[in-house]
């Protein structure tokens, strides 16, 4: 039975017998091999890679995120016509307006007072999410040039956050069903005081949970039948 030196002396014949052109694929698979496994590494060298790895996915992340935003610009339904309102209201959307950033919050986008659309490349899962992202923060910068949002005014807050859960697409039955949210009755509503509750919890007003449910509730049928500038419920 053949021990272990005797099968590393074979494997030493085995290389040395290849050919130049044989040895050079052999290092290369090995070094490709060690290479993805972090085999023979140094911690700083595999800390250097791993940076490297997330920045280039960063990069990645990042561009699509732009010409997916660029091609909905151009093409998408909901956005051109609320680029046309927004226009109306006296906001031009560019993309410049609209950069995609990597976000440390669990949220897919964001709106600026300042007129600034935030799109969290490292949060968006697609054309769809990305279009219904879009539309929902297009709707808050709807209700700040016409109905002049105070921010810190939790019913103020709570007001925009329903119109653009129920008019931006973001709690259809789909967008549901992804979620894990399952429902049927009145599910639309439900969805949409959940997403708004959810998002004042983030205003420095917001006292807790309950707090934003209260606002929620405060304003709810009022602002969920304003469906400006739509005709209905998209």
């Amino acid at each position: 039975m053949a021990t272990p030196s005797d099968k590393k002396e074979t494997q030493q014949q085995q290389y040395q017998a290849l050919d130049a052109n044989d040895k050079g694929l052999f290092d290369n698979w090995v070094r490709a091999f060690k290479t993805n496994l972090g085999i023979g590494r140094t911690p700083a060298e595999k800390q250097q890679a791993s940076a490297r790895h997330q920045f280039e996915k960063d990069k990645s992340d990042c561009e699509r995120c732009e010409k997916t935003r660029d091609h909905l610009l151009k093409n998408s339904p909901i956005i051109l016509f609320m680029t046309e309102h927004l226009k109306d209201s006296g906001y031009t959307v560019t993309k410049e307006k609209m950069p995609c950033m990597k976000c440390s919050e669990m949220r897919s986008g964001g709106y600026a007072p300042n007129g600034t659309i935030q799109l969290c490349y490292n949060q968006l899962y697609g054309k769809n999410h990305t279009e219904t992202t879009m539309a929902h923060e297009m709707i808050h910068a709807y209700d700040q040039h016409n109905f002049n949002i105070k921010w810190l005014n939790l019913e103020h807050h709570a007001c925009t956050e329903i119109r653009a859960a129920s008019l931006s697409g973001d709690c259809t039955w789909f967008e549901e069903l992804l979620r894990g949210n399952i429902g049927f009755l009145k599910h639309h509503q439900v969805c949409v005081k959940r997403r708004a509750a959810l998002s004042l919890l983030g205003n420095p007003q917001c006292k807790s949970q309950k707090h934003a449910e209260a606002a929620v509730n405060k304003v709810f049928q009022s602002c969920f039948t304003d469906t400006r500038p739509f005709d209905e419920i998209y």
